[in-house]
């Protein structure tokens, strides 16, 4: 049963949030995947990148939209979807940054867009999911919730999962955007959920971790968080590690409900908005205290330490031993993951609170001045709407 009231904490919103330095490396990684088609890279959202990148990155191209890009970027099949507060979705050709279409949403674009197939899914800040044709920009179909949706679309099969400022879970099809069920929480939903071995994992203000049913939403636990959260859920096996408003780090045993360890600075009380990043023994993740960490997954330990000059609201991706990740101070970073040691940065000349994504030896990243930048090996283009 519901509970029928919570005091409701209201986030501080996520949405704030060229020099180069180099530093050689080798490119000893696999073969560079084509396709990041959704927030932090799958289901799980790992934030973990399963192919590679130049030693050294240069910039390819760069797109100027009209406002700001909050948005992350999906990349697939050669093109770049990413959503924009002009309240249009774009889609660039991921090679020279050309504009292929923009389609005209309700409002802002704040979520970051789902590739399911031929079909791009993102939501807008007037509540609207949208189903939009991959090919032409043309829309198939809306789902309307009740406030606005920043959570990313994830999904499994036909089954699309996002949650929504009215405090719901909503799993509508993604053939015809029919509503399969929805779950009603206490508090707003803003991160994006994990799926996982038949089990939806949402964060959110009702201080909660739900874990629920993908194939009905029916609850199977919910797990304390100690405070509001607007970061997703990262999950590995059984282990779910995620940030919390609070400015703690907790990983917990989403099958038996166990908190494994809760990290915290108590000498810099501040948020956690970016959702972690995991690979097999670390937990990187950024905070609005300008610090970027890893820590042991085992034992919430921490690791290494990175000071930004400005918040990090960007989510960090991970391609092999490299970190990159974005900050309000307005650079790019590429760190270390084995030492957190700065390799690489790129100065934006405005904040960026949008996540890396990484696919076909690219990166991908907007910022707060519209500006979409794409890095790789190659000369320069630029482009503007």
């Amino acid at each position: 049963m519901r509970r029928l009231a919570v005091s409701l904490i209201v986030l501080a919103t996520v949405f704030v949030t060229s020099s180069i330095t180099f530093a050689g490396e080798s490119d000893t990684k696999p073969a560079a995947s084509p396709n990041w088609s959704m927030f932090r890279g799958g289901p799980a959202l790992t934030g973990v990148v399963r192919s590679s990148l130049p030693g050294k990155l240069q910039l390819i191209w760069k797109f100027d939209a009209p406002e700001a890009v909050i948005s992350s970027a999906a990349i697939a099949n050669g093109t770049v979807y990413v959503g924009c507060d002009d309240e249009f979705l774009y889609a660039l050709d991921a090679a020279t940054g050309t504009l292929k279409w923009k389609y005209k949403a309700g409002e802002m674009v704040r979520s970051s867009p789902t590739v399911v197939g031929d079909l791009v899914l993102v939501g807008d800040d007037g509540g609207v999911l949208h189903g939009v044709d991959a090919d032409t920009g043309k829309g198939r179909w809306t789902f309307a919730s009740e406030a606005q949706i920043n959570s990313s679309p994830n999904h499994v099969g036909d089954r699309v999962v996002f949650g929504s400022y009215d405090g719901f879970v909503y799993c509508v099809s993604a053939n015809d955007g029919k509503l399969l069920w929805k779950f009603e929480t206490a508090g707003r939903v803003h991160g994006t959920p994990a799926i996982v071995d038949g089990a939806v994992l949402v964060a959110g203000c009702d201080e909660f971790l739900h874990v629920l049913q993908l194939a009905d939403g029916t609850s199977i636990r919910e797990i304390t968080m100690g405070s509001v959260a607007g970061a997703s859920p990262a999950i590995v096996g059984s282990h779910a590690y995620i940030g919390t408003y609070g400015s703690h780090i907790l990983a917990v045993d989403w099958r038996s409900g166990q908190t494994l360890w809760v990290y915290r600075d108590k000498d810099r009380e501040f948020p956690f908005m970016a959702s972690a990043a995991v690979v097999a023994d670390k937990v990187v993740v950024g905070g609005r205290d300008k610090r970027i960490r890893a820590l042991d997954a085992k034992t919430g330990k921490a690791l290494w330490t990175f000071v930004a000059k400005g918040r990090v609201d960007s989510s960090p991706v991970v391609v092999g031993d490299r970190v990159f990740v974005g900050s309000s101070d307005g650079r790019i970073y590429e760190l270390s993951l084995s030492t957190g040691k700065e390799k690489w940065r790129f100065d934006t000349g405005a904040p960026v609170s949008a996540s890396p994504a990484v696919a076909g030896g690219r990166l991908i990243i907007g910022n707060e001045d519209g500006v979409i930048y794409a890095f790789g090996a190659g000369s320069k283009r630029d482009r503007k709407d």
